[in-house]
């Protein structure tokens, strides 16, 4: 089919469509945002701390906080070794700007000494949420979607200076085609600046060289030709600096002393480690990446590329589409059947209410209309001895009978004439 050709009007006045950015804009900030963040790696790589020091609010809870769950817990039990998921939503505002930030934290993962299904509880909760959504989709009423996909991941690689761990590369493996993955060198502050280049390069190396075999999807910024080159670059700078070393703290100390800034970061007696200074660590430009500069654009990849290709498989399995596993299918078969007999039982029972109700209804109408038919009806008979007492009274004060047995006689009244 040949393409359609399209010409280039020039207008000879302004219409007002270039006003449609703010009309966006109005809209946008009167509904809100809402972003879904994930947090993945070992105890005690500062995930926590991290999110507490992207949004500078104490949004997740951190193992300071944690510590009076560990002495309420029963025993036998430790908390922060737990395979759970946990969830933290916030509503925070900037400059008038809404947003709903909801974090959820997987802690524990890799704590045990088998750690080969690590990731299946986490692989699992980001499927059940597709799965959530696309149940929405299908229903008839629409109107209020509730979005809990996760947009970001955020996976903790420990400073170890060497190379990935198997559990690494396990982890981004199985997750990198499910979500935005965005791998991060935890505490880099106790690495050497030299360290840390070496571990950043081997890291590289293993994505850009090993991708093909390991099938390892990471999430980059792309650049879109309507960018300018200003934007252009600072995309290029943080894919240069991918993975991120990044260093987290919510204490702040004056520096230098006696001047009155105060600046974030963490003290050692050699010297400061500035949280927001680049030279020190990625974290600025991971904070910029995403909340400032790509967190529409995440969530618009999980949408049209995560999403979708999670809903082809699912909408394909159910027009008959082969399956690779038999049990998964099977499991799937009886968990349709479950859900189409509990749907199939609450139409019943929602049936059963409606046509009880019906009857009692027409009952208390039946009920209503004997009452009024039996009042008419006392009113008709009352009405009919009425009327013939009338009756009888007016036939017994009428004309005299005529002579004949047994009919007395009246006198005549003695008058003038005699």
């Amino acid at each position: 089919m040949p393409g359609i050709a399209v010409l280039k009007k020039k207008l000879n006045a302004v219409v007002g469509f270039s006003n449609l950015p703010n009309q966006v804009h109005r809209k946008s900030v009167k509904k809100g945002f809402h972003f879904t963040i994930m947090i993945v790696g070992e105890s005690g790589l500062g995930k926590s701390t991290l999110i507490n020091t992207l949004f500078n609010a104490p949004i997740a809870p951190t193992r300071d906080n944690a510590a009076a769950a560990s002495r309420d817990a029963p025993a036998g039990q430790d908390p922060s070794k737990t395979v759970e998921i946990n969830s933290f939503t916030s509503d925070i505002e900037e400059n008038g700007v809404k947003l709903k930030l909801t974090v959820i934290d997987t802690p524990g993962f890799g704590d045990f000494i088998n750690n080969q299904d690590a990731h299946k509880p986490i692989l699992k909760s980001i499927e059940e949420r597709y799965e959530q959504y696309l149940d929405q989709e299908s229903r008839v009423n629409r109107k209020n979607m509730t979005d809990n996909r996760v947009h970001a991941c955020i996976y903790f690689i420990a400073p170890t200076g060497h190379s990935l761990k198997q559990l690494d590369v396990q982890f981004m493996k199985e997750l990198g085609s499910k979500v935005n993955l965005i791998p991060v060198i935890a505490k880099s502050d106790i690495l050497t600046e030299q360290e840390v280049a070496d571990f950043k390069d081997r890291v590289r190396e293993f994505f850009l060289v090993d991708i093909k075999a390991n099938n390892i999807q990471i999430y980059y910024p792309h650049a879109h030709e309507n960018d300018d080159p200003e934007t252009v670059q600072e995309i290029k700078e943080i894919i240069a600096r991918i993975p991120f070393a990044i260093v987290g703290s919510t204490q702040t100390f004056e520096h230098p002393a006696g001047s009155g800034i105060h600046v974030r970061g963490r003290k050692y007696p050699w010297g400061l480690i500035e949280v927001d200074n680049e030279s020190h660590c990625d974290f600025v430009t991971l904070r910029h990446m995403l909340i400032r500069g790509h967190m529409e654009e995440l969530k618009e990849h999980t949408t049209d590329i995560l999403y979708e290709s999670h809903r082809s498989v699912k909408l394909g399995e159910g027009f008959g589409a082969p399956t690779a596993n038999p049990a998964k299918f099977e499991e799937e078969k009886r968990a349709h059947e479950l859900k189409m007999a509990k749907m199939e039982a609450e139409m019943k029972a929602v049936f059963q209410q409606k046509v009880a109700e019906k009857e009692k209804k027409l009952k208390q109408s039946e009920e209503e209309l004997y009452a009024r038919h039996k009042e008419m009806k006392q009113q008709l008979e009352q009405q009919r001895l009425d009327l013939e007492e009338r009756k009888k009274r007016l036939l017994g004060g009428g004309s005299p009978a005529r002579g004949g047995a047994g009919t007395p006689t009246q006198k005549p009244k003695a008058g003038l004439f005699k």
